[in-house]
């Protein structure tokens, strides 16, 4: 999701982008996640997550509309369904009251008794509603994305190694064949990101402190919805609802035409490898009965193991919550930008950060304001420990595009 978002970003400006999967398809890594949520993060004191987190969501429903107009996406790929909220796992206080009016103007307000009986939850359950949030499928977004003129998909190349010369960026694979040469190179390689860096800086035998990047292993349990008794079928909520994971029905799973329902994701830090667990079936079962306690006993067919499918993936993170998006090193490495970082929030999240790397290559206005936009700079973690790891080095003529 990462690098097709930057990649339309860059093309929609003008630019000729080639972007190198090492993948045989699209969607093989946390981007093949069946479907998710663009849905905003709320806090009491609006903090700086929930203002990025609300422009993103602002800049991928902008995109889903506009990529619909053109045909490239349609309603089976999203839909503006808006999302309740369940305000769960201590997160009681009041989030719009007087210090919040930002939250109100941009669609997320107290869930009503309607919406809330829809969901099966008490009418006095802590919970908002957010109009402004939508169900996507990201191989489906990707694809669409990745399709825009201007865009060169390579699959099946494994980028072993970077290097930097006065010629530009190169990348090259197991073989150390060459598999392209840029000016200007986006690493949206998720938690692959940092080892490319470190090898990077292992060439050129110089100190760097690289990204602190986190793998974050999630599953998802799902099923077809005409599987589940019909009193069970009427009890799904007809629009997603998140808190404690989220649980989304009626959408069609990638290679079905039968619609499924979806719970999860499971949260396992420091995982790298993705296989798919029945335990992790279980823990979803139990994020049920949190999420929407009067629907999971009704839900208990559908994760008998005959029936309950899954699917898992590796996100990473950062110790802040935010992704990391930009110039890493302008002095040592002019042209290298990553775009990582964007843990579970990737669909919110993409389109913004794609537009953050557009724009500053473009020297345009960013889409966030500076004491916004300093949160996601890539150089937040490279600038604290600098002066500590490496000594300064020369500066070097930036390279023309």
């Amino acid at each position: 999701m990462a690098g097709a978002a930057a990649a339309f970003s860059l093309a929609q400006r003008g630019w000729w982008v080639d972007v190198v999967e090492a993948a045989s398809a699209l969607g093989a890594g946390a981007s093949g996640l069946p479907v998710g949520l663009a849905a905003p993060h709320v806090s009491p004191d609006d903090n700086v997550l929930s203002r990025i987190t609300r422009a993103g969501v602002q800049c991928t429903l902008e995109r889903a509309q506009a990529l619909t107009q053109a045909g490239a996406l349609s309603a089976q790929d999203w839909g503006l369904s808006g999302v309740l909220e369940h305000r769960i796992k201590g997160q009681r206080e009041d989030p719009l009251g007087k210090r919040l009016p930002q939250a109100q103007a941009h669609g997320s307000t107290r869930a009503s008794e309607t919406q809330m009986a829809a969901a099966g939850l008490p009418s006095d359950c802590p919970a908002l509603w957010h109009s402004q949030a939508a169900w996507l499928r990201p191989r489906s977004w990707v694809a669409a994305q990745l399709a825009a003129p201007g865009i060169r998909l390579r699959l099946g190349c494994v980028v072993q190694r970077i290097s930097h010369s006065a010629a530009g960026w190169a990348l090259w694979d197991a073989q150390d064949q060459l598999l392209s040469q840029t000016p200007a190179l986006v690493l949206a390689s998720a938690f692959d990101t940092a080892a490319l860096l470190q090898d990077l800086a292992n060439q050129e035998s110089g100190a760097f402190h690289n990204l602190p990047l986190h793998p974050l292993r999630g599953q998802i349990s799902f099923g077809r919805v005409d599987a589940l008794p019909a009193a069970t079928q009427r009890q799904l909520p007809p629009f997603p609802v998140n808190g404690h994971g989220s649980f989304i029905s009626g959408v069609t799973a990638p290679g079905h035409e039968a619609a499924h329902w979806f719970i999860g994701s499971t949260f396992e830090r420091d995982c790298a490898l993705a296989p798919v667990r029945p335990q992790d079936h279980l823990a979803n079962q139990a994020r049920l009965s949190t999420l929407l306690p009067s629907l999971a006993p009704a839900m208990a067919q559908g994760f008998e193991p005959e029936q309950v499918q899954g699917w898992a993936g590796v996100r990473c993170t950062l110790p802040d919550r935010l992704p990391a998006v930009g110039l890493i090193d302008p002095v040592r490495w002019p042209g290298l930008q990553v775009c990582t970082g964007m843990g579970a929030r990737g669909i919110s999240l993409a389109v913004l950060c794609g537009e953050m790397i557009a724009t500053q290559l473009e020297s345009q206005p960013t889409p966030l304001p500076p004491e916004l936009a300093k949160h996601l700079a890539a150089q937040r973690f490279v600038k604290r420990h600098a002066s500590r790891l490496s000594p300064k080095l020369p500066e070097r003529a930036p390279i023309s595009e």
